[in-house]
C-alpha cells in the first residue's frame, strides 16, 4: 500500500512531467534541426521519406537542438569511456568548477553568517550595510566577474582564488537574508522568559537566537551553493579557462558543439542536485542531533 502511494504520489507525476519534456524536446529539435537538412537534401539532391527525414534530423552533427539521446550519448561517453584526468572527461572538468564552488561557497556561508549577526546585533549595521547588500545583487554577474579577474590578475593572483571570490558574492547574500530572519525568528515571550533567567546577551543568541536559526541557515545554504556553482562556471568564461564546465561551454560555443554544450549544461545540473543533496543530508543529520523528529 505504501509503494502504491509513493507510486501514485511521487514517480507518476515526476515520470509524466519528465516524458513530457523529452517529447517536446524531440519536436522541437525537428522543427529547428529540418531547414538545415533540407538544404543538405537539397544540395545533395536526395529525396527523403518523412521519418527519413526526422532520422536525419535527429542525428546531425552539429544541431541546433541536439536531440536527448545524442545528448546522453555525450554524456555517457565523457564520463564513463573517458580517463577521469582527460581533458575532454566531464568528471574532471566538473572537479575543476567543484573546487571553485565549494571555497567560494565556504567563503559566502561564513560571512553571510558573519554579516547577518551583526546586522542583529547592531542597528547601525542594519540601517546603513542591509540596503547596499540588497543594492550588490542587482549588478550582474556578468559585469562583474571580468573586472575582479582583470584586477586580480594585475596583481598576481590567477587561478582558484578569482573563481572562488566570484562564487562567494552569489552565495553570501541568500545567507545573510535567512541568518537574519531565522536570528529574528524566536517570539517576543521566549525572549521576555531568557531575561527572565537573567541571561546574558550571549547565552540568549547561543542558546535560542542560533538553534531557532538553523533551518533558516540550511535553506538559505541550498540557494547558496547552486549560486555558487553558477558564479563558478560563469567565473570560467572571461578567464580563458582550459577546464571546468565554464570553460567546456565556451569551447563548444567557438567551434559550434552544440551537443558539447548541452552535455556540459547536464552535467552541471546534475552537480548541482547533487550538491543541493549534500547540504539536505546535513540539514537532517543536523536536525535530528538538535532533538528534531523527520519524516
Amino acid at each position: 500500500m505504501e509503494k502504491e502511494q509513493v507510486f501514485k504520489h511521487k514517480i507518476l507525476p515526476v515520470g509524466t512531467i519528465v516524458l513530457a519534456i523529452l517529447v517536446l524536446w524531440y519536436v522541437f529539435a525537428v522543427v529547428l534541426n529540418a531547414p538545415f537538412q533540407r538544404d543538405l537534401d537539397r544540395r545533395a539532391n536526395v529525396t527523403s521519406t518523412t521519418m527519413e527525414f526526422i532520422a536525419k534530423t535527429l542525428a546531425q552533427p552539429k544541431p541546433i537542438l541536439p536531440a536527448p539521446h545524442q545528448v546522453a550519448q555525450n554524456v555517457f561517453e565523457n564520463t564513463f569511456l573517458r580517463a577521469p584526468t582527460s581533458n575532454r572527461s566531464l568528471v574532471y572538468n566538473a572537479w575543476v568548477t567543484l573546487s571553485s564552488t565549494a571555497v567560494g561557497f565556504a567563503f559566502g556561508t561564513v560571512l553571510g553568517i558573519l554579516i547577518a549577526v551583526g546586522i542583529v546585533h547592531v542597528v547601525a549595521l542594519d540601517r546603513s550595510l542591509m540596503p547596499w547588500i540588497i543594492a550588490s545583487q542587482t549588478v550582474p554577474i556578468l559585469a562583474i566577474a571580468p573586472m575582479v579577474i582583470v584586477v586580480l590578475a594585475a596583481v598576481d593572483i590567477t587561478g582558484l582564488i578569482p573563481k572562488a571570490l566570484i562564487s562567494t558574492y552569489l552565495s553570501f547574500f541568500p545567507v545573510a537574508v535567512g541568518m537574519v530572519k531565522g536570528l529574528r525568528s524566536p517570539e517576543v515571550m521566549h525572549l521576555d522568559l531568557m531575561r527572565t533567567y537573567n541571561a546574558s546577551a550571549s547565552q540568549t543568541f547561543w542558546k535560542l537566537r542560533v538553534p531557532a536559526s538553523i533551518p533558516f541557515l540550511f535553506t538559505s545554504m541550498k540557494v547558496a551553493i547552486a549560486a555558487s556553482l553558477v558564479g563558478a562556471i560563469v567565473a570560467e568564461l572571461p578567464t580563458g579557462a582550459v577546464a571546468g564546465i565554464g570553460a567546456k561551454l565556451l569551447a563548444g560555443s567557438y567551434y559550434s558543439q552544440t551537443i558539447d554544450i548541452w552535455a556540459a549544461l547536464v552535467a552541471g545540473s546534475v552537480l548541482a542536485a547533487i550538491l543541493v543533496a549534500i547540504v539536505s543530508i546535513a540539514a537532517r543529520i543536523v536536525d535530528r542531533s538538535m532533538g528534531g523528529r523527520t519524516a
